[in-house]
């Protein structure tokens, strides 16, 4: 096969994930088959409610998952209940969403591809208090240390220092090692996936990078580490404060922000691109992206929802 295949965990049941990846497969076509695990039942309920005439053929990813067959869905099927096509998110999805995942990474430790999209999940009924994101459940289910999410735009991306983090935990985690080791990260999946060296900005953490506290982390922490990366060769420049970093003439000169916290780089981000942006996570054993949205409960059944995120991560993996 000369292109390897795209995994897909359709994610949550009660989402929009199944009207934006119609619309995304009715109008695009696409080199690498796809691999779609889900519920058939709601498959078939969704292809019937949107009016949409998506083709499928249900695989067994124990039996004939080598069977890839193109220009159509591979379904492996995931039994789910669900009396009616659109109900309210609860925890009663989360076995059915569990397992997709598991399917998912037995598929990808046996390494019959190594390009994987979860569509969206719901974190406070799947994930509750026991992870603080999807970056990092499949961070935990990987054993992986060192990871980076990234949300990605050929124009600009950005990278969160800390995630998923209430703001007053923040502080705590910004140390030099984190600082270095998400820098690093950057580089290599630039360096791996791009073929280039990116330019990296810095933001600081306070205001200005300035603070009426007796420790301020921007000298104390983030500049002296900057000055060290810069000793090691990386193209990196900072701080900046985050309140002009993202205007067009500063941020046109920088392929990638890394932030000290997640909306500090998410907000700009997103008023930016909009949907015009994907979810990386780098520092997996494989190559995960997601769309950057959530279920959007509120737009169920409507059939006017913006598929062009979950377009850009199939296009992302379509190599």
């Amino acid at each position: 096969m000369k292109f390897k295949p795209i995994l897909i965990v359709a994610g949550e049941p009660s989402s929009i994930f199944f009207e934006i990846l119609f619309k995304t497969i009715k109008n695009n076509k696409f080199r690498s088959p796809i691999i779609l695990i889900a519920s058939k039942k709601i498959l078939e309920k969704h292809i019937k409610y949107f009016k949409y005439n998506i083709r499928f053929k249900e695989i067994s990813f124990k039996k004939d998952i080598k069977k890839i067959y193109p220009n159509i869905i591979n379904l492996i099927n995931v039994e789910y209940n669900q009396n009616r096509i659109f109900e309210n998110i609860s925890k009663k999805s989360n076995r059915y969403i569990k397992k997709s995942f598991d399917i998912a990474l037995e598929i990808l430790n046996k390494g019959i591809t190594n390009k994987f999209i979860n569509g969206p999940i719901s974190k406070n009924t799947f994930l509750n208090k026991n992870f603080y994101g999807i970056t990092e459940y499949l961070a935990q289910k990987t054993n992986s240390k060192n990871i980076a999410m990234i949300i990605y735009n050929k124009s600009l991306s950005v990278c969160p220092l800390t995630t998923h983090l209430p703001v007053k935990r923040i502080t705590k985690k910004i140390t030099k090692s984190a600082i270095i080791n998400k820098v690093y990260i950057v580089n290599s999946f630039w360096k791996e996936y791009f073929k280039k060296k990116p330019k990296i900005a810095v933001t600081g953490l306070n205001p200005h990078c300035e603070s009426i506290d007796i420790f301020n982390e921007d000298e104390k922490i983030i500049i002296p580490t900057i000055k060290l990366l810069k000793k090691k060769d990386y193209d990196i420049l900072g701080p900046f404060p985050a309140d002009t970093l993202f205007l067009k003439d500063n941020r046109k000169k920088f392929d990638v922000v890394i932030g000290m916290y997640h909306d500090q780089v998410l907000t700009p981000i997103k008023t930016l691109f909009e949907y015009d942006a994907i979810n990386v996570t780098a520092g997996l054993p494989f190559i995960r992206v997601s769309p950057d949205h959530g279920p959007n409960e509120q737009m169920l059944g409507k059939n006017k929802s913006n598929h062009l995120s979950i377009l850009r991560a199939i296009q992302f993996l379509d190599f």
